[in-house]
């Protein structure tokens, strides 16, 4: 059953991307009908991020997302099959040019880059301008978990790609990154639990964030400069934002509290395209009651 799955994928991505976005119209349009579960966590998420919308503008915004990710769904055999070429043409930089210059001048980067649907092209499109280095959450499914590990490194031969199990202990990836000028890429806004996270404030709500980005950066001398994967029809947009001069710092807290609020500023921009359907809200401080 999985080989049938993998061979449709591969099948996929010689389809338009127009096409791709058509059937994933029609997959968003089920999966928000049937995946009750998923969907019953977007709709607390939004009703918690944006209590002054009405619950039918949270809906329009909810069954926008599931388009999205039925998406990010679908172009995972653009991901895993199509030529570098392809990828070029469907992805482009806003404000390339302050990327650039960061690495012309030899500053090390840890790239901030939040749950959007588009992440996973957006990052390959990464991949084939710089080295990467970055964190992958292994899958329950060993078959899956291969296929998304290779799909990501298959640019390995044009920029060196360089994947960290999330279980490993913070100091396996300091140590590589000490050894490495290739971008951080890092993903912080998911709930890992207690362990090294704090309490921040997100959409005004205090959530569970992890400090890696703090920690990290200041460990390994890096600045942090956001990237945000963004759709716009059939194609992506990856908007680099200005460096954040003042992470790292000296207080933890302080920076991922900026942190955090940047990401939601960017949200407000694109509501459709953050990844609702995760728990985000999980963790909660002084043993209150779940929100889910």
């Amino acid at each position: 059953m999985k080989k049938l799955i993998l061979l449709l994928f591969y099948l996929l991505h010689f389809l338009p991307i127009s096409v791709l976005h058509a059937m994933a119209w029609i997959i968003g349009n089920l999966a928000y009908c049937f995946a009750k579960k998923r969907r019953k966590i977007g709709q607390i998420n939004l009703a918690l991020c944006f209590p002054e919308q009405s619950s039918l503008e949270r809906k329009r915004i909810l069954k926008k997302n599931f388009y999205h990710i039925a998406c990010m769904l679908l172009e995972y055999s653009i991901c895993w099959y199509s030529h570098p070429k392809r990828i070029k043409k469907l992805v482009n930089f806003e404000n390339f040019e302050i990327l650039q210059n960061l690495c012309k001048d030899n500053i090390q980067l840890t790239i901030l880059y939040p749950h959007f649907c588009a992440l996973e092209l957006g990052a390959l499109r990464l991949n084939l301008e710089y080295p990467i280095i970055s964190v992958f959450t292994e899958q329950k499914d060993p078959q899956i978990n291969q296929q998304i590990y290779k799909g990501r490194i298959r640019f390995n031969n044009i920029n060196s790609v360089h994947l960290i199990c999330r279980n490993n202990k913070i100091i396996s990836i300091i140590h590589q990154l000490k050894e490495s000028t290739a971008l951080f890429l890092y993903l912080p806004d998911q709930d890992f639990g207690r362990k090294d996270s704090v309490f921040v404030p997100f959409f005004n709500i205090p959530t569970a964030t992890t400090t890696g980005v703090s920690r990290i950066s200041q460990i390994t001398n890096r600045k942090v400069l956001p990237v945000i994967p963004i759709r716009h029809g059939n194609k992506i947009t990856l908007k680099v934002l200005p460096l954040i001069n003042s992470i790292p710092s000296c207080n933890a807290i302080e920076d991922t509290k900026e942190i955090s609020l940047l990401i939601e500023r960017v949200i407000r921009e694109h509501p459709e395209q953050y990844f609702w359907l995760h728990k985000r809200f999980k963790t909660r401080p002084n043993n209150e009651n779940s929100v889910y």
